[in-house]
């Protein structure tokens, strides 16, 4: 495969970024197709796709051309073959082009069984925070029932092991009929001819610097002995700071997103993870935003309370002058450090596409808010994986976008490791 692996082949669903697909990969499964409908992760994927290929084939000075700006996307995609390129399928998943998505897949395959099938739907409409925003109009949001396009490809191609993740607001999600939406999707998948366990997994428990809980639901099929595996946790003997320790310092409005040097690195974290592959390697994407003279007050304010007496500064708190928003009786951390020196930070979410609020470096001195590259290893994503846009041109909040909706990539080769040893003693 173009990967450079032969091993288990696996389909992606809502594929987000490809933070699941990167871990599987990792861990010597080989994926057949992505699906997913946001183009500008579809992007993502193709370039990801291109540099495993590109690596598989030692020709990876062509990658460090693209990322230096000196080939275009389109060239850097015809160096690639087609067959590689058009296993990234971008595409709604819908009652409507199922069929269609079926077939592309089967001709991608080639007759090859797909063995594997993961991925979770768009986890919006089971967050809480999703659903205290949306109101009463969560329950007829149609992505509520994405779960039954999922079953529609178990139906269709019959994996031996399935893994669905999701946030843990799944569990308590209700439908248009008051029905708990988890207990329905449990049932039918059972009724399909898979058995289900399902457990709620940290991120922070598997090597990522972030608090970040998460359903892992694995099914497997009533005729196989599967077993829902020991996934082995990975004990991080750092705090977060350790992702700062080798970028350059830089304020807001400052950096740059195409390839940086970085400074001499003396600690392990970032080898052990995969974040970093040598020493002073070059990184992508480190630029922040720019911030208003408000913003940029009010954040050395919360820095100086959280650095200094390690206490979170509300926003009700704040001088008058610097509040702006009517509502000071919710939401009220609004304004928030990563801590550079506990053992994981809060949960990056997607929101860091609007804002930098709940994201600020806890250096004072650079005071502004963490840059795509930081948001990414705190995703434990490798520091040469690179987020596209629709246009070619980097694009900060489609770079967030995807780091916050993706799934830890270190926690995903975890589980995926996990699985692949079940694989391995079957198919001997």
């Amino acid at each position: 495969m173009h990967t450079g692996n032969a091993g288990p082949k696996y389909l992606d669903l809502f594929a987000g970024a490809g933070g699941l697909s990167e871990g599987f990969i990792r861990a010597g499964f080989s994926p057949i197709a992505h699906i997913e409908m946001n183009k500008a992760a579809c992007f993502t994927l193709k370039t990801r796709l291109s540099y495993w290929w590109l690596k598989a084939n030692n020709q990876l000075e062509k990658y460090d051309e693209y990322m230096e700006g000196n080939l275009s996307r389109e060239e850097l995609y015809d160096l690639v073959p087609k067959t590689v390129i058009d296993t990234v399928i971008e595409s709604e998943i819908s009652k409507s082009n199922l069929e269609e998505i079926f077939k592309k897949i089967e001709g991608l395959s080639d007759g090859e069984k797909i063995k594997l099938i993961i991925g979770g739907p768009p986890c919006q409409a089971y967050s809480v925070v999703g659903r205290s925003r949306q109101g009463s109009t969560v329950r007829e949001d149609q992505r509520n029932n994405l779960y039954l396009m999922y079953a529609e490809f178990l139906k269709r191609f019959e994996p031996e092991m399935f893994v669905f993740e999701n946030v843990i607001g799944l569990l308590s999600a209700k439908d248009e009929d008051n029905a708990n939406i988890f207990e329905k999707m449990i049932t039918l998948f059972k009724t399909i001819g898979y058995c289900v366990e399902y457990k709620v997994l940290n991120a922070k428990d598997y090597g990522v610097l972030q608090d970040r809980k998460r359903i892992i639901l694995i099914g497997w099929k009533n005729s196989t002995n599967f077993i829902y595996p020991n996934i082995v946790q990975i004990k991080n003997n750092c705090m977060v700071d350790e992702i700062f320790k080798d970028l350059p310092k830089i304020k807001a409005g400052g950096g740059n997103y195409r390839p940086t040097s970085t400074l001499n690195y003396c600690g392990e974290y970032l080898y052990e993870s995969g974040i970093k592959q040598i020493n002073k390697e070059k990184v992508t994407l480190h630029y922040a935003r720019k911030h208003c003279k408000r913003d940029l007050e009010i954040y050395k304010r919360v820095v100086n309370s959280w650095n200094n007496d390690e206490k979170r500064l509300m926003y009700d708190a704040l001088p008058a002058r610097l509040i702006t928003h009517k509502n000071t009786e919710s939401f009220l951390d609004r304004f928030k450090v990563v801590p550079e020196n506990r053992e994981f930070s809060h949960t990056v979410v997607a929101h860091l596409s609007k804002d930098g609020h709940y994201y600020i470096h806890p250096d004072i001195k650079q005071n502004r808010s963490l840059t795509p590259r930081e948001a990414a290893r705190l995703q434990s994503f490798p520091d040469n994986y690179y987020f596209e846009s629709v246009s070619g041109i980097s694009s900060m909040t489609a770079a967030f976008m995807q780091i916050g909706n993706a799934v830890p990539v270190r926690m995903a080769e975890a589980i995926a490791t996990s699985i692949k040893v079940q694989f391995d003693q079957f198919s001997q």
